[in-house]
């Protein structure tokens, strides 16, 4: 268990495209077998090696924890089964048209916190996908929840902003600590800069040796 540094196609932006929950990484088949290995090493997690719609910004389309993964409507069919055949979980591809349900919903095992724009028939379907109880809240203001934030089934790292309501109604759905940070040297959209799971936590290569300190501390991974 530890924080570890890494970056994709040339950017410190890992988690805008790699999906990590406690038993899976999704990375895009475009990432280097080698590094993908390396990955699912340090989550000691199973690694799927897929594309969304043919994207590859998994993280940022794809949102998930241990009973599901919810998906934009153009997710394939290969790509589904890819998924579901390596781990089972059920990937369920929304029928709306938003896409990037990795920057609108932040999600454990134990609860998840929705966009306030997302509607109600888009949170029952999160929910039935999750199989937790979804809230809608905002992040220092912000709507963009699942990119504001990351969470584990240990802890969450949050935006430096973050109101005190903001903090505690976060606390109460996901039940666990919630700390706050920033990755890639003072940036505060910590998901697009971090993957993480109970395991483990990766980070982008610009994160600073403070700012691992911090990561490690949030998660329990130290």
């Amino acid at each position: 268990m530890g924080v570890y540094l890494s970056g994709m196609f040339g950017s410190a932006c890992i988690g805008v495209y790699i999906l990590a929950i406690d038993r899976l990484v999704l990375t895009p088949k475009q990432m280097p077998k080698h590094k993908a290995g390396r990955m699912g090493e340090w989550l000691e997690a199973e690694v799927v090696q897929t594309n969304v719609g043919g994207s590859i910004l998994l993280g940022s389309l794809l949102c998930g924890n241990s009973n599901g993964i919810v998906a934009p409507h153009y997710i394939r069919e290969e790509e589904i089964r890819a998924i579901e055949s390596a781990l089972d979980i059920n990937v369920v591809a929304m029928e709306s048209r938003r896409t990037a349900y990795g920057n609108l919903v932040l999600a454990n095992d134990k609860g998840a916190l929705a966009s306030p724009e997302l509607t109600r028939r888009e949170l029952e379907a999160i929910s039935d996908a999750l199989g937790v109880e979804v809230v809608q809240g905002t992040i220092a203001g912000l709507p963009y929840v699942g990119s504001l934030a990351t969470a584990t089934n240990r802890g969450v790292l949050a935006h430096p902003k973050i109101g005190r309501d903001e903090l505690e109604l976060l606390r109460s759905v996901l039940k666990v600590p919630v700390d706050v940070g920033t990755v890639n040297g003072g940036i505060p959209y910590i998901a697009t800069g971090l993957v993480a799971n109970s395991h483990g936590a990766v980070a982008g290569y610009a994160t600073t040796g403070r700012e691992m300190a911090v990561i490690g501390q949030a998660f329990g991974v130290l």
